[in-house]
Protein backbone atom coordinates (compact mmCIF):
# COMPACT_ATOMS: atom_id res chain seq x y z
CA UNK A 1 0.00 0.00 0.00
CA UNK A 2 1.12 3.63 -0.31
CA UNK A 3 0.49 6.13 1.75
CA UNK A 4 0.00 9.47 1.96
CA UNK A 5 0.78 12.55 4.33
CA UNK A 6 -2.63 14.62 4.14
CA UNK A 7 -1.89 17.99 3.89
CA UNK A 8 1.52 17.96 5.25
CA UNK A 9 -0.40 17.17 8.69
CA UNK A 10 1.56 14.10 9.25
CA UNK A 11 -1.81 12.04 9.42
CA UNK A 12 -0.28 8.83 6.60
CA UNK A 13 -3.15 7.85 5.32
CA UNK A 14 -3.63 4.88 2.44
CA UNK A 15 -3.39 6.23 -1.17
CA UNK A 16 -6.97 4.49 -1.24
CA UNK A 17 -9.88 5.07 1.07
CA UNK A 18 -13.00 3.01 1.83
CA UNK A 19 -15.91 5.61 1.19
CA UNK A 20 -19.22 4.65 3.32
CA UNK A 21 -21.36 5.67 1.78
CA UNK A 22 -23.50 3.19 0.64
CA UNK A 23 -22.60 0.54 3.35
CA UNK A 24 -26.43 0.85 4.93
CA UNK A 25 -27.47 -1.84 2.11
CA UNK A 26 -25.26 -4.18 3.97
CA UNK A 27 -25.74 -5.99 7.30
CA UNK A 28 -23.31 -5.60 10.53
CA UNK A 29 -21.74 -8.74 9.62
CA UNK A 30 -21.29 -7.61 5.58
CA UNK A 31 -19.85 -4.45 6.62
CA UNK A 32 -17.36 -6.26 9.48
CA UNK A 33 -16.20 -8.40 6.49
CA UNK A 34 -15.59 -5.33 4.33
CA UNK A 35 -13.85 -3.73 7.50
CA UNK A 36 -11.72 -6.51 7.61
CA UNK A 37 -10.68 -6.93 4.01
CA UNK A 38 -10.10 -3.18 4.23
CA UNK A 39 -7.32 -4.19 6.89
CA UNK A 40 -6.13 -6.74 5.03
CA UNK A 41 -5.03 -4.96 2.42
CA UNK A 42 -3.75 -1.97 4.45
CA UNK A 43 -5.71 0.54 3.85
CA UNK A 44 -6.58 2.61 7.19
CA UNK A 45 -8.59 5.28 5.95
CA UNK A 46 -12.04 5.30 6.20
CA UNK A 47 -14.77 8.52 5.12
CA UNK A 48 -18.32 8.89 6.36
CA UNK A 49 -20.66 11.83 6.21
CA UNK A 50 -23.42 12.46 9.06
CA UNK A 51 -26.23 12.22 5.76
CA UNK A 52 -24.75 8.82 4.43
CA UNK A 53 -28.04 6.76 5.48
CA UNK A 54 -29.37 9.37 7.93
CA UNK A 55 -26.15 8.20 9.81
CA UNK A 56 -27.11 4.90 9.65
CA UNK A 57 -23.46 3.81 8.07
CA UNK A 58 -22.50 5.38 11.07
CA UNK A 59 -23.89 3.44 13.58
CA UNK A 60 -23.54 0.29 11.27
CA UNK A 61 -19.53 1.40 11.21
CA UNK A 62 -19.54 1.85 15.27
CA UNK A 63 -20.66 -2.07 15.70
CA UNK A 64 -17.63 -2.93 13.64
CA UNK A 65 -15.27 -0.78 16.31
CA UNK A 66 -17.11 -2.19 19.10
CA UNK A 67 -15.96 -6.07 18.27
CA UNK A 68 -12.49 -5.10 17.30
CA UNK A 69 -11.34 -2.80 20.32
CA UNK A 70 -7.89 -2.50 18.98
CA UNK A 71 -9.21 -1.46 15.29
CA UNK A 72 -9.83 2.25 16.46
CA UNK A 73 -6.03 3.01 17.10
CA UNK A 74 -5.11 1.90 14.15
CA UNK A 75 -7.39 3.54 11.34
CA UNK A 76 -8.22 6.98 10.25
CA UNK A 77 -11.95 8.28 10.65
CA UNK A 78 -13.33 11.12 8.62
CA UNK A 79 -16.97 12.51 8.31
CA UNK A 80 -18.57 15.54 6.98
CA UNK A 81 -21.32 17.35 7.83
CA UNK A 82 -23.09 20.63 6.57
CA UNK A 83 -25.63 19.43 4.10
CA UNK A 84 -29.41 19.03 5.55
CA UNK A 85 -32.62 18.87 4.04
CA UNK A 86 -32.51 21.17 1.43
CA UNK A 87 -30.08 23.54 2.46
CA UNK A 88 -26.43 23.87 3.75
CA UNK A 89 -25.37 24.93 7.37
CA UNK A 90 -21.91 26.03 8.52
CA UNK A 91 -23.45 28.10 11.65
CA UNK A 92 -21.48 27.76 14.43
CA UNK A 93 -24.25 25.64 16.47
CA UNK A 94 -25.03 23.23 13.54
CA UNK A 95 -21.20 22.53 13.35
CA UNK A 96 -20.50 21.46 17.33
CA UNK A 97 -24.34 19.70 17.25
CA UNK A 98 -23.45 17.73 13.75
CA UNK A 99 -19.35 16.57 15.89
CA UNK A 100 -21.94 15.55 18.38
CA UNK A 101 -24.05 13.17 16.75
CA UNK A 102 -21.23 11.76 14.78
CA UNK A 103 -19.34 10.43 17.90
CA UNK A 104 -21.84 9.53 19.37
CA UNK A 105 -22.98 7.40 16.14
CA UNK A 106 -19.57 6.32 15.74
CA UNK A 107 -18.59 5.75 19.39
CA UNK A 108 -16.02 7.11 19.90
CA UNK A 109 -14.70 10.51 21.28
CA UNK A 110 -12.52 11.59 18.88
CA UNK A 111 -12.70 12.37 15.28
CA UNK A 112 -9.56 12.24 12.77
CA UNK A 113 -10.96 14.84 10.43
CA UNK A 114 -13.84 16.59 10.14
CA UNK A 115 -14.74 18.11 6.32
CA UNK A 116 -17.68 20.63 5.59
CA UNK A 117 -19.76 18.62 3.21
CA UNK A 118 -20.27 21.15 -0.12
CA UNK A 119 -19.97 25.16 0.59
CA UNK A 120 -22.15 26.67 2.29
CA UNK A 121 -22.81 30.49 0.90
CA UNK A 122 -24.09 31.87 3.83
CA UNK A 123 -21.09 30.96 5.64
CA UNK A 124 -20.13 32.81 8.12
CA UNK A 125 -16.64 32.47 8.75
CA UNK A 126 -15.68 33.48 12.12
CA UNK A 127 -18.28 31.28 13.28
CA UNK A 128 -16.53 28.22 11.39
CA UNK A 129 -13.77 29.59 13.18
CA UNK A 130 -15.03 29.20 16.66
CA UNK A 131 -16.44 25.86 15.88
CA UNK A 132 -13.50 24.43 15.06
CA UNK A 133 -11.46 26.08 17.47
CA UNK A 134 -13.83 24.38 20.20
CA UNK A 135 -13.75 21.30 18.51
CA UNK A 136 -10.02 21.08 18.38
CA UNK A 137 -9.32 22.27 21.97
CA UNK A 138 -12.21 19.84 23.57
CA UNK A 139 -10.20 16.96 21.67
CA UNK A 140 -13.38 15.94 19.77
CA UNK A 141 -11.80 16.86 16.18
CA UNK A 142 -8.16 16.34 15.29
CA UNK A 143 -7.79 17.70 12.00
CA UNK A 144 -10.01 19.70 9.60
CA UNK A 145 -10.85 19.83 5.50
CA UNK A 146 -13.38 20.97 3.02
CA UNK A 147 -14.97 19.33 0.44
CA UNK A 148 -16.04 21.02 -3.39
CA UNK A 149 -14.32 24.23 -2.29
CA UNK A 150 -13.03 26.65 -4.93
CA UNK A 151 -9.87 28.56 -3.90
CA UNK A 152 -11.67 31.61 -2.87
CA UNK A 153 -13.81 29.92 -0.70
CA UNK A 154 -11.04 28.09 0.72
CA UNK A 155 -8.86 31.22 1.63
CA UNK A 156 -11.83 33.04 2.98
CA UNK A 157 -12.06 30.20 5.68
CA UNK A 158 -8.08 30.04 6.11
CA UNK A 159 -7.70 33.90 6.65
CA UNK A 160 -9.94 32.88 10.10
CA UNK A 161 -8.73 29.93 10.98
CA UNK A 162 -6.29 28.28 13.18
CA UNK A 163 -6.10 25.10 11.95
CA UNK A 164 -5.07 24.17 8.82
CA UNK A 165 -7.64 22.65 6.20
CA UNK A 166 -5.44 19.57 5.26
CA UNK A 167 -8.04 18.46 2.32
CA UNK A 168 -10.34 19.06 -0.27
CA UNK A 169 -12.62 15.96 -1.55
CA UNK A 170 -13.21 16.80 -5.07
CA UNK A 171 -15.51 15.13 -7.94
CA UNK A 172 -12.70 13.48 -10.26
CA UNK A 173 -12.29 10.06 -12.71
CA UNK A 174 -11.80 9.73 -16.24
CA UNK A 175 -15.13 10.73 -17.46
CA UNK A 176 -15.22 13.71 -15.04
CA UNK A 177 -12.29 15.74 -15.79
CA UNK A 178 -12.71 19.25 -15.03
CA UNK A 179 -10.37 19.80 -12.33
CA UNK A 180 -7.53 19.31 -14.79
CA UNK A 181 -9.26 19.71 -18.71
CA UNK A 182 -8.73 24.17 -18.47
CA UNK A 183 -4.89 23.70 -17.20
CA UNK A 184 -4.37 21.51 -20.12
CA UNK A 185 -6.33 23.91 -22.59
CA UNK A 186 -5.26 27.27 -21.51
CA UNK A 187 -5.35 30.18 -24.17
CA UNK A 188 -7.54 27.93 -25.65
CA UNK A 189 -11.45 28.37 -27.58
CA UNK A 190 -12.92 25.44 -27.15
CA UNK A 191 -15.26 24.79 -23.97
CA UNK A 192 -12.46 22.52 -22.19
CA UNK A 193 -10.28 25.86 -21.83
CA UNK A 194 -12.92 27.38 -19.25
CA UNK A 195 -11.89 27.17 -16.16
CA UNK A 196 -14.94 26.64 -13.92
CA UNK A 197 -13.61 26.02 -10.41
CA UNK A 198 -10.67 28.73 -10.04
CA UNK A 199 -7.57 26.09 -10.82
CA UNK A 200 -8.27 24.37 -7.60
CA UNK A 201 -6.10 21.43 -8.88
CA UNK A 202 -3.16 23.78 -8.82
CA UNK A 203 -4.15 25.87 -6.14
CA UNK A 204 -4.17 22.88 -3.29
CA UNK A 205 -1.07 21.59 -4.88
CA UNK A 206 0.65 24.97 -4.30
CA UNK A 207 -1.32 25.28 -0.69
CA UNK A 208 -0.22 21.25 -0.01
CA UNK A 209 -3.67 20.68 0.40
CA UNK A 210 -4.39 17.15 -0.34
CA UNK A 211 -7.46 16.20 -2.94
CA UNK A 212 -9.76 13.59 -2.43
CA UNK A 213 -11.44 11.91 -5.26
CA UNK A 214 -14.57 10.62 -5.22
CA UNK A 215 -16.88 9.00 -7.58
CA UNK A 216 -13.65 8.31 -9.03
CA UNK A 217 -15.26 5.43 -11.56
CA UNK A 218 -18.14 7.60 -12.24
CA UNK A 219 -19.54 9.95 -14.85
CA UNK A 220 -22.00 13.03 -14.51
CA UNK A 221 -23.16 13.68 -10.82
CA UNK A 222 -23.93 10.16 -9.60
CA UNK A 223 -25.27 8.73 -13.16
CA UNK A 224 -23.42 5.59 -12.86
CA UNK A 225 -20.09 3.91 -13.61
CA UNK A 226 -18.81 4.37 -17.19
CA UNK A 227 -16.87 1.21 -17.39
CA UNK A 228 -18.96 -1.13 -19.61
CA UNK A 229 -20.96 1.63 -20.38
CA UNK A 230 -21.91 2.70 -24.01
CA UNK A 231 -21.10 5.92 -23.65
CA UNK A 232 -17.93 5.65 -23.53
CA UNK A 233 -16.91 2.97 -26.14
CA UNK A 234 -13.45 4.11 -27.00
CA UNK A 235 -12.77 4.65 -22.95
CA UNK A 236 -13.38 1.44 -22.13
CA UNK A 237 -11.46 -0.10 -25.21
CA UNK A 238 -8.32 1.48 -24.10
CA UNK A 239 -8.65 0.66 -20.46
CA UNK A 240 -9.33 -3.21 -21.27
CA UNK A 241 -6.53 -2.82 -23.55
CA UNK A 242 -4.34 -1.51 -21.10
CA UNK A 243 -5.82 -4.00 -18.16
CA UNK A 244 -5.30 -6.94 -20.17
CA UNK A 245 -1.82 -6.14 -20.68
CA UNK A 246 -0.70 -5.33 -17.35
CA UNK A 247 -2.84 -8.68 -16.48
CA UNK A 248 -5.35 -6.65 -14.04
CA UNK A 249 -9.40 -5.36 -14.02
CA UNK A 250 -10.41 -2.38 -16.29
CA UNK A 251 -11.31 -0.90 -13.10
CA UNK A 252 -7.58 -1.09 -11.66
CA UNK A 253 -6.63 0.80 -14.22
CA UNK A 254 -8.96 3.54 -13.95
CA UNK A 255 -7.75 4.06 -10.44
CA UNK A 256 -3.90 4.09 -11.17
CA UNK A 257 -4.98 6.55 -13.97
CA UNK A 258 -5.76 8.98 -11.12
CA UNK A 259 -3.24 7.97 -8.38
CA UNK A 260 -0.55 8.77 -11.77
CA UNK A 261 -1.40 12.59 -11.50
CA UNK A 262 1.60 13.86 -9.81
CA UNK A 263 -1.04 15.49 -7.38
CA UNK A 264 -0.57 12.94 -5.14
CA UNK A 265 -4.43 12.65 -4.51
CA UNK A 266 -6.05 10.24 -2.60
CA UNK A 267 -8.63 7.97 -3.78
CA UNK A 268 -12.39 7.26 -2.15
CA UNK A 269 -14.09 4.66 -4.00
CA UNK A 270 -17.48 3.86 -2.72
CA UNK A 271 -17.88 -0.29 -3.76
CA UNK A 272 -19.50 -2.28 -1.11
CA UNK A 273 -18.12 -5.33 -2.73
CA UNK A 274 -14.84 -6.80 -0.94
CA UNK A 275 -13.62 -8.91 -3.99
CA UNK A 276 -13.94 -5.46 -6.48
CA UNK A 277 -12.47 -2.96 -3.41
CA UNK A 278 -9.44 -5.66 -3.64
CA UNK A 279 -9.11 -5.04 -7.10
CA UNK A 280 -9.29 -1.67 -6.82
CA UNK A 281 -6.18 -1.60 -4.36
CA UNK A 282 -4.61 -2.76 -6.66
CA UNK A 283 -3.84 0.58 -8.45
CA UNK A 284 -1.37 1.08 -6.14
CA UNK A 285 1.04 -1.30 -7.64
CA UNK A 286 0.58 -0.02 -11.09
CA UNK A 287 2.52 2.88 -13.30
CA UNK A 288 1.23 3.78 -15.90
CA UNK A 289 3.43 6.09 -18.69
CA UNK A 290 2.60 9.14 -19.21
CA UNK A 291 1.49 8.05 -23.08
CA UNK A 292 -1.11 5.89 -21.23
CA UNK A 293 -2.19 8.10 -19.25
CA UNK A 294 -3.28 10.70 -22.07
CA UNK A 295 -4.52 7.99 -24.39
CA UNK A 296 -7.06 7.50 -21.53
CA UNK A 297 -7.62 11.09 -21.05
CA UNK A 298 -7.78 11.41 -24.77
CA UNK A 299 -10.58 8.37 -25.29
CA UNK A 300 -12.70 9.83 -22.65
CA UNK A 301 -13.30 12.18 -25.12
CA UNK A 302 -10.76 14.89 -24.45
CA UNK A 303 -9.00 16.40 -27.21
CA UNK A 304 -5.54 17.73 -26.90
CA UNK A 305 -5.10 21.21 -28.45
Amino acid sequence: MKYIDLGGSGVNASAIALGCMRIYDLNAKEVSALVNKCIELKVNFFDHADIYGGGACEELFSKVLKENKSLRDSIILQSKCGIRDGFFDFSEKYILDSVDGILKRLGIECLDILLLHRPDTLMEPLEVASAFAALNKSGKVQHFGVSNMNPAQIDLLQSVIDQKLIVNQLQFSAAHTGMIDSGICVNMKEDQSTDRDGSILEYCRLKNITIQTWSSLQYGFFEGTFLKSEKYPELNKVLDRIAKEKGVKNSTIAIAWILRHPANMQVIPGTTNPDRFTDLVKAVDIELSRQEWYEIYQAAGNPLP
